[in-house]
């Protein structure tokens, strides 16, 4: 079997301390694309939601160093709403967090990759490698999997700039729209 080799994609890079994402401490983005690549090449991945991309499961002594920035809504949370903008070039949308709350531990994280061929479609390739690391998401403890967010959803099936390509069933959007009925960031200052 050819090993693929696995790069950083400028979008991850956003993820860092303060921005209410998924980021880690200890690591470097190098290490970590390293790592998801080791994890790829084993076998541990599962397919995403269309050809060329891919969930890679963290190795369970890597959780400790990512931070879930995640939330379960109750009827205490305060919730902030504002109109923002994800990147240059992309429609604005509504995004929620919680203002308070503590973050749930991670209990997974997963590396989302997208493969060559799927970035070339908007020309959003930043390496020459078979796969690039788009995003990290540490899982609140007790869950196996997180439904795409709708706005990414919307996106990708409306073929928005940013979005890439995608068609979702019913059950998968009641399943997203479920889910970020229950779990919200936490805004980043309250971290």
């Amino acid at each position: 079997m050819i090993r693929q080799t696995v790069g950083l994609n400028e979008f991850v890079r956003r993820q860092v301390a303060g921005s209410g994402k998924t980021y880690f401490q200890g690591k470097t983005f190098e290490d970590v694309a390293h790592h998801a690549e080791e994890r790829l090449n084993a076998g541990n991945y599962q397919p995403g939601y269309r050809d060329g991309v891919v969930l890679v499961s963290a190795a369970r002594e890597w959780i400790g160093y990512f931070h879930c920035p995640y939330v379960k809504i109750t009827s205490r949370t305060k919730l902030k709403a504002e109109w923002v903008f994800r990147q240059a070039g992309e429609e604005p949308y509504i995004r929620l967090r919680a203002r308070n709350g503590d973050p749930l531990p991670a209990g997974k994280v997963d590396f989302i990759l997208y493969r060559q061929n799927v970035l070339a479609e908007n020309k959003e390739n930043s390496t020459d490698c078979d796969w690039e690391l788009i995003s990290i998401h540490a899982l609140p403890e007790g869950l196996e999997a997180m439904p795409m967010h709708p706005v990414t959803m919307m996106r990708n099936q409306l073929k928005l700039p940013g979005g890439t390509a995608a068609n979702y069933s019913s059950a998968e959007w009641a399943e997203a729209v479920r889910f970020w009925q229950n779990y919200a960031a936490l805004e980043p200052e309250t971290i």
